[in-house]
């Protein structure tokens, strides 16, 4: 679960980067727009992501021996 996490709020970070920088929404381009319900979904699953994200700040971590 963490790394799907990971991914999708990387995949978050990427699609934003691309909005500031050109202009350009990589999501709503592949998914059908903005309006899209697949898009609509894909943006609700990196938010989701985003928030389970959190919960890996407070974590302990594990110790290498």
């Amino acid at each position: 679960m963490d790394r799907l996490s990971l991914v999708l709020v990387i995949i978050g970070a990427l699609n934003w980067g691309l909005v500031s920088l050109f202009q350009f929404d990589l999501v709503a381009s592949l998914f059908g727009g903005q309006d899209a319900i697949l898009s609509r979904i894909i943006y609700g699953l990196v938010g989701l992501a985003g928030l389970y994200a959190i919960t890996l700040l407070f974590r302990e971590r594990e110790k290498v021996e």
